[in-house]
């Protein structure tokens, strides 16, 4: 087995034992790049330099006895956390030359933990996309299949995963884009409690809903991972200071006694097949392992996608309108005065997804609308937060599909922006009440195509996910394969 196909608890080990070198498992993956990224295209820029200069640095700690939790991991960032003298796009023409002056909170703690950067991976513009086909730098293709789409928004962060580019990888999740491009490419990934991890250097999208979390290779990774990024940040004004647990105490536990609660409302018409077969066939390895099944009802999930999508482009609107060619970033050449360069820069420098959800929510928020759209949007949250609340009584934590189907084609939905919304219909949820979800991979369609299940669980309970997620993993006794590049 190659280096950039292990995970990384098995290169911790064998850098640990002196079996293996930081600058080996880089090169490695650079190797591997050079051979896969052409056809997949998870990066949007790579840093192969800074890269192996980190890599021989980690190299020299590993002689001095100086090993930290992350030594020697290649890691990709998407392109939405800040880097400090490397540029930072957010997937948009409006960014394109834009290299901030500060490391976000999670590149900080992931160098301090001697990760090592692959790259930028390729992102839906601004994070607003189900396909990662938004980016102004190009699509991404799902290795398993490269006529189909990775899922979104990161998917540049789940395809590098998937197909061996990288260790791990850093997304950010705002109504499912984390999880739902795992289950599209056969990765975890796991989207922390709101406030868990800081959202200090991520540029913004919706600010009461985006989350940076992990994608991992299986679920001890993620608890690794989880281990570095999470806890409280002085300098993130929504970030919560309460304990962190180390993650990794919840791998391998059992979860006897358990109780797993099953909404009707996510089991419905609509679900394609060979995804609700996979679900099933999870279902049967949950109740195997000693978990407990019991029907639970969360009421207000039908207006669970209305509410995100007057939300989320309400606070779009207002956190894109910094972008407006007199601070940083692109601005057009071809301006008569002020005003005219404030439109054209716009026009020229945002995507036709991202200009629809300005518009979307810069209307919802006008005179005379926002009692009617955002104000009852904000309330009908509250009651779906209830909902989980009320449902988390009743068990331990919640199953669900993660995507209502496997991984649709290129091209296949980008001129019907509601169906594509859809793809997010069972991730939006734990977004709007702020709790914590994990995807892990539960099977294959018969084309060959990964489908995710989907765990939930109360705030801050990111063990409990971590704990099922890795009883499952340990029985499900799921085929392992490659994408065949």
């Amino acid at each position: 087995m190659e280096l950039n196909q292990l995970t990384i608890h098995e290169l911790q080990e064998k850098i640990k034992n002196g079996q293996t070198s930081a600058t080996q498992v880089i090169e490695s993956v650079f190797n591997r790049i050079d051979v896969v990224e052409e056809r997949v295209h998870s990066y949007i820029r790579l840093m192969k330099d800074e890269a192996l200069a980190a890599a021989k640095k980690a190299d020299e700690d590993i002689k001095k006895g100086d090993i930290k939790p992350l030594t020697g991991i290649p890691v990709a960032l998407k392109d939405i956390v800040c880097t400090k003298s490397i540029t930072t796009t957010c997937g948009s023409h409006i960014l394109h030359n834009f290299v901030p002056p500060y490391d976000a909170t999670v590149v900080e703690k992931l160098r301090d933990a001697g990760a090592v950067f692959v790259g930028k991976a390729n992102m839906d513009e601004f994070a607003m996309g189900s396909s990662t086909e938004t980016s102004c730098f190009g699509v991404t293709r799902n290795p398993w299949d490269l006529t189909r789409i990775p899922g979104g928004s990161s998917g540049g962060s789940a395809t590098a995963v998937a197909a061996d580019e990288c260790i791990a990888s850093i997304g950010s999740d705002t109504g499912g884009s984390i999880r739902q491009p795992a289950a599209l490419c056969g990765v975890v990934g796991l989207k922390p409690t709101y406030g868990r991890v800081s959202r200090f250097g991520l540029i913004a999208f919706a600010s009461s809903l985006d989350q940076i979390g992990p994608f991992t290779k299986d679920v001890e990774d993620c608890a690794i991972m989880m281990n570095v990024l999470a806890g409280y940040d002085p300098r993130e004004s929504t970030s919560v200071q309460t304990e962190v647990p180390d993650y990794r105490q919840f791998v391998g536990k059992g979860i006897a006694g358990w109780k797993i609660g099953i909404p009707k409302e996510y089991f419905i018409e609509g679900i394609d097949p060979e995804v609700a077969a996979a679900i099933k066939k999870a279902i049967a390895v949950i109740e195997k392992c000693g978990g407990q099944c019991v029907d639970i009802s969360l009421p207000h999930t039908e207006y669970c996608l209305a509410v995100y999508y007057i939300i989320a482009p309400a606070e779009a609107s207002s956190n894109l309108a910094r972008y407006d060619g007199v601070k940083y970033g692109y601005r057009t050449s071809e301006a008569r005065d002020l005003l005219d360069m404030y439109k054209k820069t716009r026009t020229q420098g945002f995507g036709t997804e991202v200009k629809r959800r300005i518009m979307i929510g810069t209307y919802a928020l006008s005179s005379g609308y926002y009692d009617a759209y955002y104000k009852k949007a904000s309330q009908v949250r509250a009651l779906i937060k209830h909902d989980f609340a009320e449902a988390l009584k009743k068990c331990d934590v919640i199953l669900t599909p993660t995507t209502p189907t496997p991984a649709f084609k290129i091209g296949e939905k980008t001129d019907n922006p509601l169906q594509m919304y859809l793809s997010d219909l069972f991730t939006i949820s734990s977004n709007l009440a702020g709790i914590p979800g994990i995807s892990v991979p539960c099977g294959f369609t018969a084309a060959g195509l990964p489908v995710g299940m989907q765990f939930l669980a109360g705030h801050f309970e990111e063990g409990k996910l971590i704990q099922i997620a890795s009883a499952y993993e340990k029985n499900a006794n799921i085929e392992k394969r490659r994408p065949q590049l």
